[in-house]
């Protein structure tokens, strides 16, 4: 049976940990790994900018390597199009990271790329690592074992666990995201759950056109191909891998399964 690869499913040239996807293994392999990836190369960004557990009392920008927390003022944006820019001691730039006040962070195993935005309300727990132009807005719960790329929205009350964005993906409201993987510029619409775990407690198998392949995994969401586009208040069932290109139309409760590229589910037959 042929195994169902990151390279089937997403662009790799331009995300920088594409090293974390095991080539020759099936793709959901690479979430079993996910946790040591992170651990092994997490340079915190969050030390030093208030207390563990308790929302920062005011804004913060990182830059040139420091901390400020003065001497700046924040002039908006957009992070994810890399217009959002900052003035820092007279310099206007956009590689600064901005952590709104009342933002939390549980511990300091948080790394944050350049011109990423932080809002209110959010909390981040580790290890997650954020890359650069994202977007984590007021309310996001990133619950650890994150894997985060550039320009990427992690949305009001966004909950996202055990899960991978590759570049562009969007999560902008209401979702829930668990041991799952979002490839290059794939949307989730508002309500968008990926369901990671089966009500009767067994391991995850995924029907094929060639058979069935037990995952060995308990936990297990959705493998999304890059530019697929999810519509509102969807439901992916454990162990859905849809390809590159899909269409899922709003309200669908979309089978465990493959989903061959392009292929669109839900709607009027």
């Amino acid at each position: 049976m042929e195994t169902i690869s990151a390279a089937m499913l997403f662009d790799l040239q331009g995300f920088a940990h594409r090293e974390v996807f095991p080539m020759e293994a099936p793709v959901w392999e690479t979430l079993s790994g996910l946790k040591s990836y992170l651990e092994s190369r997490l340079v915190s960004s969050v030390k030093g900018v208030g207390l563990y557990g308790e929302p920062l009392p005011k804004t913060v920008v990182l830059f040139g390597g420091k901390v400020w927390f003065d001497g700046f003022e924040i002039l908006g944006g957009d992070p994810t199009k890399g217009t959002f820019r900052v003035r820092v001691r007279g310099e206007e730039t956009t590689e600064a990271t901005v952590l709104y006040a009342g933002c939390v962070f549980m511990d300091a195993a948080v790394q944050l790329g350049k011109g990423t935005v932080v809002e209110p309300g959010a909390l981040i727990k580790g290890p997650t690592l954020i890359g650069n132009g994202t977007e984590v807005r007021q309310g996001a719960y990133i619950r650890g074992t994150c894997l985060v790329g550039d320009r990427c929205v992690v949305g009001h009350t966004t909950e996202l666990k055990s899960s991978i964005f590759l570049n562009g993906a969007k999560a902008g409201h209401f979702a829930y995201v668990g041991d799952s993987i979002l490839g290059n510029n794939v949307n989730l619409g508002a309500g968008t759950k990926l369901a990671n775990l089966k009500i009767k407690g067994n391991t995850i198998r995924i029907w094929t056109d060639e058979g069935v392949l037990d995952t060995g995994r308990r936990k297990l969401g959705a493998i999304i191909g890059d530019g697929t586009e999810i519509g509102c208040n969807a439901v992916t069932n454990p162990g859905t891998i849809l390809g590159k290109r899909c269409l899922v139309f709003p309200l669908a409760s979309v089978a465990a399964g493959v989903y061959k590229e392009r292929s669109v589910v839900g709607g009027r037959k």
